[in-house]
């Protein structure tokens, strides 16, 4: 099957063929802020001469009450990575979902700060950072919220540490006794990973998920309450090099001034609302992007020529092939391979030899679907002109057979099958009347029973039904008399033969009577032989005779030889073949599944490490589903469509919604407006690579808005707009599943 392959990898928003709806909207400013209040009400009267008279009401305080120094873990809807993950994770933002959608913004970061901006942040630590965890396992300091407040110089200090500056009335008598964990931060880290205000309100966004049929209905509808998340995303990518990280959900409450000037020397204790644990691999440099990118390309960009996806054998031709060379490559190119042969006369020379899949479509036999193959010789061709064999039939019969063989399951119902309908066929030949019955009204013990049985039957059953049985009633009555009379009866029996069972399988409705003789082992035969129509019992070397034909890290594409499976099947059946009748017999089993008409075959290390891969093929604009998807060893993947496919695509296994960037250092971009928000518009940056909107320093910080090359400005240029906002920047965040696709031109 010829291809071409489109040279970038693109990430899906979604899994292959999943379906449902995600919105995403910059924030939820509370209509009054988390804190503490008084009403005053005052009233002013005028008395009879006309002058007024103040009247001032009790003043009423209340609290508006939100999470501030400790949270409830219930609250959390998802973490990524999963607390106690193990993987990959070099090229994503952790990020945490709460189920309170305004609580980021439920109270002001400080004095001056714009409603927009969260007072909390997500903050992830490597090992040997936090110096009350160096081993990143999410290890904190406890103590009262009074200790904390006191600082490192009061009569109880939690520990070490600038706090936060709350002011005093700020704080309800209740909260100073709440418990609250508490991270330390020196002050060198806290300046290097500590997002500016205004990244926070880029870092932190709502989600709201939806049902697949959700509608939508006006200009700006409501989002749906019961679907809305609050999200938080970290500005830190974890080390490349791996080893354990921990994250921190923060309030930074009380410590804005230090977010755009350098931290006190002593470094600042932050409450830490939540937190957790989890282990990146190193990154080998070599992702899913990369591999699934190097199948269609060999040096990232060119496709890979048409002819480099066809399964063969790469060949060094000629410039001018002619005569034998030309047969020659021309077989190869089809899919052949020359292997070396000893003719029943000794001689020794090569043949050629393919398995069931071929480069291009096989060209079909002259009344292939008539011609019933009895022994492999039979499926021999013979290249008079060059004197050599093509054996690819004579194999396939060879390989039906020898797997019919080993298969004593198959082979006894085979056998036992053919015994019944040969039973059947000559009890159907010998009493035409039963093939003229309706095909309802015969059981299987009428086409198999002893002839006796069967004449018994006739009798009980015979003549006047009503009159139950009134042939064996009058044939007990007359059989006395008769025998004293010396009456006896005498019948010519008709000797039956091959050539009568024979001819009597080509009357209309014979074959699926006979098919019901042994219905349970006639199942067998067919079930059986439909796997070896989907190449179930083939190993690798039956579909690729020679390994150079898939190497490693490579996709091929091929056609099935329908003829190749029949000659299979031809020779399955011919186990325990003993005369004319048992052939024609055979072809009761014949009529089973399609077989396919196209296959792919994927060599990788994409088999292993990544089994939950989809694999999407169309034809034309219909999804088809494979006949067979199967993996041989370890990285060696095939599968079967019922249609030659026009349209192959590869997708990394699907996972959450998660942020980040692909194995090739880009992000991909996604409509913002009009009727197609989200969907992908190219690849950013061009050329690839992410480190330039990383901070300075070797910590693998995001720039999101600081001063140098930061992402919010490049990706609103790219976008032509003078500032995108913090649901538009989630947006092209997603770090969605990547795939690789395949077009045949």
């Amino acid at each position: 099957m010829t291809t071409t392959s489109e040279p970038a990898p693109r990430p899906r928003t979604t899994a292959p063929g999943a379906e449902h709806r995600t919105r995403f909207f910059d924030h939820r400013i509370p209509s009054l802020y988390a804190g503490r209040y008084r009403i005053d009400n005052r009233q002013v009267l005028k008395d009879l001469g006309g002058a007024d008279r103040v009247i001032d009401a009790t003043p009423q305080p209340f609290d508006v009450v939100q999470p501030r120094f400790s949270f409830d873990p219930t609250g959390i809807n998802a973490q990524f990575p999963v607390p106690d993950a193990v993987g990959t994770y070099s090229q994503t933002l952790a990020h945490i979902n709460l189920d309170a959608p305004g609580l980021p913004w439920a109270r002001l970061l400080g004095d001056g700060q714009p409603s927009a901006v969260p007072w909390m942040a997500l903050l992830l630590f490597r090992e040997d950072e936090l110096p009350e965890d160096p081993d990143a396992v999410g290890l904190v300091k406890a103590g009262t919220v009074r200790r904390l407040l006191d600082g490192p110089l009061g009569p109880d200090p939690i520990g070490p540490g600038e706090p936060p500056a709350l002011p005093a009335e700020s704080l309800r008598p209740d909260e100073y006794d709440e418990e609250c964990a508490t991270v330390l931060v020196p002050a060198a880290l806290f300046d290097a990973v500590k997002p500016l205000p205004v990244e926070m309100g880029y870092l932190a966004h709502l989600r709201e998920g939806g049902r697949p049929d959700a509608t939508l209905s006006g200009g700006d509808p409501a989002p749906d309450e019961g679907e809305l998340n609050a999200v938080l995303v970290a500005n830190r990518f974890p080390a490349a090099t791996g080893g354990r990280h921990v994250a921190h959900l923060v309030s930074l409450e009380g410590f804005d001034q230090y977010l755009t000037v350098p931290a006190p020397t002593g470094g600042i204790r932050l409450v830490s609302l939540v937190s957790w644990s989890f282990t990146t691999e190193p990154d080998s440099g070599v992702g899913f992007g990369d591999l699934a990118q190097h199948l269609a390309t060999a040096d990232g960009t060119t496709a890979r020529p048409a002819d480099e996806l066809r399964l063969r054998v790469p060949t060094a031709a000629p410039a001018n092939p002619a005569g034998p060379q030309k047969e020659a490559l021309d077989r190869m190119a089809g899919g052949s391979v020359a292997l070396a042969q000893r003719l029943e006369s000794g001689e020794r020379t090569f043949a050629f030899y393919r398995g069931p899949l071929t480069a291009h479509p096989a060209q079909e036999l002259p009344d292939a679907a008539a011609t019933r193959l009895d022994s492999p010789g039979e499926a021999l061709i013979y290249l008079q002109r060059y004197g050599v064999f093509d054996t690819a039939y004579a194999a396939a019969f060879t390989a039906g057979r020898t797997l019919a063989l080993a298969d004593a399951e198959f082979r006894t119902a085979l056998l036992e099958f053919r015994s019944a309908a040969r039973s059947a066929a000559r009890r159907l030949a010998s009493h035409p009347e039963l093939a003229a019955r309706a095909a309802a009204a015969l059981t299987a013990r009428q086409l198999t029973a002893p002839l006796a049985f069967e004449a018994f039957d006739r009798l009980l059953v015979g003549g006047d039904t009503r009159s139950g049985g009134a042939r064996l009633v009058q044939a007990l009555d007359q059989a006395g008399p008769r025998l004293r009379a010396g009456h006896r009866r005498t019948a010519a029996r008709a000797r039956r033969t091959i050539g009568d069972a024979r001819t009597v399988l080509a009357l209309p409705g014979v074959a699926s009577l006979l098919t019901r003789a042994a219905p349970d082992e006639f199942a067998k035969v067919t079930a059986w032989l439909d796997a070896l129509r989907r190449l179930e019992m083939l190993g690798l070397s039956h579909l690729v005779p020679d390994p150079s034909a898939l190497p490693a890290e490579s996709i091929r594409f091929a056609y099935v030889d329908a003829d190749w499976v029949r000659a299979a099947v031809d020779g399955a059946l011919s186990v325990g073949v003993g005369h004319a009748l048992d052939a024609d017999l055979n072809a009761l089993a014949i009529g089973g599944g399609p077989v396919p008409k196209c296959a792919v075959l994927i060599n990788s290390s994409l088999v292993p490490n990544w089994p939950g891969s989809i694999a999407t093929a169309y034809r034309g604009t219909d999804l088809l589903e494979p006949a067979r998807d199967a993996v041989f060893g370890l990285e060696t993947r095939l599968l079967l469509y019922p249609e030659v496919i026009d349209r192959f695509e590869l997708a990394e296994p699907p996972r959450g919604l998660c942020f980040g960037i692909g194995d090739l250092g880009t992000i991909e971009l996604r409509e913002i407006t009009g009727d197609r928000i989200g969907h992908p518009m190219g690849e950013f940056p061009q050329p690839a690579g992410f480190a330039r909107f990383l901070r300075p320093g070797g910590k693998d910080v995001l720039n999101v808005d600081g001063t140098g090359d930061a992402l919010l400005p490049a990706l609103s240029r790219t976008h032509d707009v003078a500032r995108i906002s913090s649901a538009q920047f989630a947006l092209q965040m997603i770090n969605a599943p990547q795939a690789q696709t395949f077009s045949r031109p």
